[in-house]
């Protein structure tokens, strides 16, 4: 048998030093040229001297494929799908297209037992009255710690305490609308489903338990009576809770002390204090929040020295220094008419007053 280089019947004759010659590793055996795979040339080939070894790719088209364009243009349909299906969910919360309801106000005047007492500097009755503790302005609108809810994150929790806050002070305390007239302050912060029936409480006031105009905020009449100072006297706290996932609701409980002398007087005319306490309950939807606005569902008012007899649905006519309460009683309640807030007034009782010599 021949070597590893060499044919299987052996080196032919005439070839001188088998495999040493020097063509020896050009010589393939039978068994090599049987396995090659022969390749023809195409007539084409034949007729070129230089044909490519390798062939030329096409150009690049520019753009966009169509099968790219087809992917982007499903991307596209599934997103708009997904937004419109959030939008129109059929299984959104009833909670979350419930409408804004109306809110129920009660207004309490509390008439003096006795003469309205007074003295000409006002410092003088905060300090000889339950306010003498009380702080001075918004700082008596603290806001309380802070806990997020199942639903609603700590800031969300934080917008509304400072929302309901913001709706007390600019209620409560602003002068110009205390005896300026101005409504807008109040109105602006009230959820858009609220403000026909803020604008009807105004335009036309009825103790009905719907449309006082001291069921949104405290205003006096600037006919008779002026702020002895800026300074008025405040108290009380906030309290936030979440009721289902979509509502957040807060709960407010203040006591607002103002300092009053006629209108017009001089500055050393007798001044007296007028108390005021107002229980609120506010309601935040997720898109009040976003909104900074506010739903009032409770408006829980008392209010006094007044007269029982006077008109508190429109503004409050205080009693001032040295006056008495009218003798009379509140407008008539007619127990027919179910869709009327029964009339109510009360009694201030004197430890309610400051103590003067």
């Amino acid at each position: 048998m021949g070597g590893p280089g060499e044919p299987p019947e052996g080196t032919p004759e005439g070839v001188p030093g088998g495999a040493e010659d020097e063509y020896r590793s050009v010589v393939f055996d039978e068994s090599f040229v049987r396995a090659a795979r022969l390749q023809e040339y195409s007539a084409l080939e034949r007729l070129t001297d230089h044909t490519p070894a390798v062939r030329r790719r096409p150009p690049m088209r520019r753009g966009l494929s169509r099968q790219a364009l087809l992917l982007v243009l499903l991307i596209i349909v599934a997103f708009g799908t997904a937004i419109y299906m959030g939008v129109r969910h059929p299984y959104q919360g009833a909670q979350a297209q419930r409408p804004v309801e109306p809110l129920r106000m009660t207004v309490v005047p509390l008439a003096p037992q006795g003469k309205v007492p007074g003295a000409a500097d006002p410092a003088y009755l905060y300090a000889h009255s339950p306010a003498a503790q009380f702080s001075v302005g918004a700082e008596g609108v603290p806001l309380p710690t802070v806990r997020r809810t199942a639903h609603f994150s700590d800031s969300q929790v934080v917008a509304a305490l400072t929302i309901a806050k913001e709706y007390i002070v600019a209620s409560s305390l602003y002068p110009e609308v205390l005896t300026g007239g101005r409504t807008d302050p109040v109105r602006a912060l009230l959820d858009a489903g609220q403000l026909d029936q803020f604008d009807q409480s105004f335009d036309r006031p009825a103790a009905d338990g719907r449309h006082a105009a001291t069921g949104w905020l405290v205003r006096f009449d600037p006919a008779r009576v002026e702020l002895a100072g800026r300074e008025i006297r405040v108290q009380g706290s906030l309290q936030a809770a979440e009721t289902d996932s979509s509502t957040l609701e807060v709960g407010a409980d203040h006591t607002f002390v103002y300092a009053l002398k006629p209108a017009g007087s001089g500055a050393h005319a007798p001044s007296s204090l007028f108390t005021v306490r107002r229980e609120l309950q506010f309601r935040f939807t997720p898109d009040d929040l976003r909104l900074h606005q506010v739903q009032i569902l409770v408006s829980y008012t008392q209010a006094g020295p007044l007269s029982c007899a006077g008109d508190s649905a429109r503004q409050f006519e205080p009693l001032l220094a040295g006056q008495t309460a009218k003798a009379g009683s509140p407008p008539g309640t007619d127990p027919y008419a179910t869709d009327t807030a029964a009339a109510v007034c009360g009694s201030l009782a004197h430890s309610a007053e400051p103590t003067v010599g």
